[in-house]
């Protein structure tokens, strides 16, 4: 691994896409409840997960639910967004301790990085509480992890904001006495790149959950207009781009 020069102390780790390979596993999942909700209220649109990623990738649940029934004039009481919530997050969790896999590699970097001993590693996501851990613990990272460096835009904070909001990564600083030019986060999506980038905090791009080129090539340029100061392919690139991360003014 390479050696620390610019005093990176913390590396955040998002969760979905990043370390674990979620979103287009789970996606089946919330797509199926979003089009229960469209028919119960009378709609005919029907989503796909195909058409969930392209529009809500990076956003949880309950980001995207709100939209979803703004776009299609359904009025739901803060109630029914809370039931709807819950209902995909135990429907996800059951899905991805089923079937779930880490993102290839990520493991092996989050493991030697925490054997080194020199960094606080932290996951901030959007993603609920409960998936988060559940998430980790499938694919064998919650030992690299201390339960008060797992952020959730969802239930760290007295008032939930998602990404792209800055707030969970400011609560994370926060809360681990970090400043941003300490820290180096790791997102796959614009959201969350635009998340820690608003914060101040140096940003790597991530596009290795996509199965083939065009896609990866697609997002990488995506990123990098984003404001990512490197973009990495695979987490077997790592060392080569951590040697980048240090050698760079960013941001």
């Amino acid at each position: 691994m390479s050696e620390p020069r610019h005093g990176y102390k913390f590396i955040f780790f998002d969760c979905d896409n990043t370390i674990t390979l979620s979103e287009y596993l789970t996606m089946d999942t919330t797509a199926e409840l979003v089009n229960e909700i469209l028919e119960e209220y009378g709609k005919s649109e029907r989503y796909t997960k195909e058409t969930l990623i392209a529009k809500y990738l990076g956003y949880s649940f309950r980001k995207m639910l709100p939209e979803i029934c703004q776009e299609h004039g359904i009025q739901m009481s803060k109630g029914g967004l809370l039931y709807y919530g819950n209902v995909e997050e135990e429907h996800v969790i059951t899905t991805f301790r089923a079937r779930g896999q880490p993102c290839a590699g990520a493991l092996e970097v989050i493991q030697a990085l925490y054997n080194r001993g020199e960094y606080t590693l932290a996951v901030v996501s959007s993603s609920a509480l409960g998936r988060i851990k559940a998430q980790i613990e499938t694919i064998g990272a919650a030992k690299y992890f201390e339960e008060y460096c797992i952020f959730s835009a969802q239930n760290s904070m007295s008032a939930p904001k998602s990404k792209p909001d800055p707030s969970i990564y400011i609560h994370a600083m926060e809360k681990l006495g970090a400043k941003p030019h300490e820290c180096l986060a790791i997102e796959d999506s614009v959201s969350g790149c635009q998340a820690a980038i608003r914060a101040n905090i140096p940003t790597i791009g991530y596009v290795g959950a996509y199965k083939t080129e065009g896609p990866k090539e697609v997002m990488k340029e995506t990123l990098k207009r984003a404001g990512c100061c490197v973009v990495m392919r695979e987490w077997k690139d790592w060392d080569d781009t951590f040697r980048l991360m240090l050698d760079l003014d960013c941001p």
